[in-house]
């Protein structure tokens, strides 16, 4: 029998939060295509994304889930269900447009217990049983531009999202020895329901596309296909790596 593609997920299972919509759509479709089974975690109908991965003849199970609270218990229960669970990707994400000086402590809250929170203890309940039965597993962490940058009126964001970056370091250093391999994908300006709000303005819509050397912003597709890459084998020996994906953003 001929041995499988470095790139393929044949016979992996991967758990993706933020599934139902954008981003985490598209990486479960591209985890599909490459043959992997998704258990895509959404807080809205997830119907949309299963007709999607039924039209490709991908294996998807929808979890509903508010990672705002419980995140681990539902990670435990889906392993106990649905594994043993090979790869993680932290999608779900929330963002909050407000001037620094009008910034609320819930605006704050609101988005780092999804963005930061729930993805560290995901990150956690993961390492736990992975270690605990002895097996290898590969952590994605969905980072940002903003991981880099400042960004304007989205504090709790660019807070959350720095973190994800340290975060993911961190669990690199601790891991990479033990057979977990922790990396992080920093998606450019992609068309989600995140950048509804850029996208509809004309204005500011130009002026990021006039500084992305592609020309274009990215599509959902985009970052599917570098966490495939992250999740297999392929990547075996990358840890603690952040891997942009924005049309050449950051080159400019």
């Amino acid at each position: 029998m001929m041995d499988l593609s470095a790139f393929s997920l044949e016979g992996k299972t991967v758990l993706v939060t933020g599934a139902n919509t954008g981003i985490g759509q598209g990486i479960a479709l591209s985890i599909g295509r490459a043959g992997g089974l998704v258990i895509g975690v959404g807080r809205s109908s997830l119907d949309e994304t299963a007709g999607l991965m039924a039209g490709i003849g991908a294996e998807f199970v929808p979890v509903s889930a508010d990672l705002s609270s419980g995140a681990p218990e539902m990670f435990e229960l889906a392993w106990d269900a649905h594994g043993p669970i090979d790869g993680l990707v932290n999608n779900a994400g929330i963002i909050k447009r407000v001037d620094a000086v009008d910034f609320t402590e819930a605006d704050w809250d609101d988005v780092m217990d999804v963005n930061l929170k729930a993805m560290f203890f995901l990150c956690q309940a993961f390492g736990r049983k992975v270690l605990d039965a002895g097996r290898t597993g590969k952590i994605v962490n969905i980072a940002s531009m903003l991981s880099f940058q400042g960004g304007i009126r989205v504090a709790s964001y660019t807070a959350s999202k720095h973190g994800v970056l340290g975060v993911t370091r961190l669990l690199a250093n601790e891991w990479a020895a033990r057979g977990i391999n922790a990396n992080a994908i920093a998606p450019g300006y992609i068309e989600s329901n995140n950048t509804t709000a850029l996208r509809t303005d004309a204005e500011r819509s130009a002026g990021i596309l006039a500084r992305i050397p592609a020309g274009r912003w990215g599509e959902p597709s985009d970052i599917g296909d570098a966490a495939v890459f992250l999740l297999s084998r392929a990547a075996g020996y990358m840890h603690g790596a952040v891997v942009p994906v924005d049309g050449g953003w950051l080159a400019r």
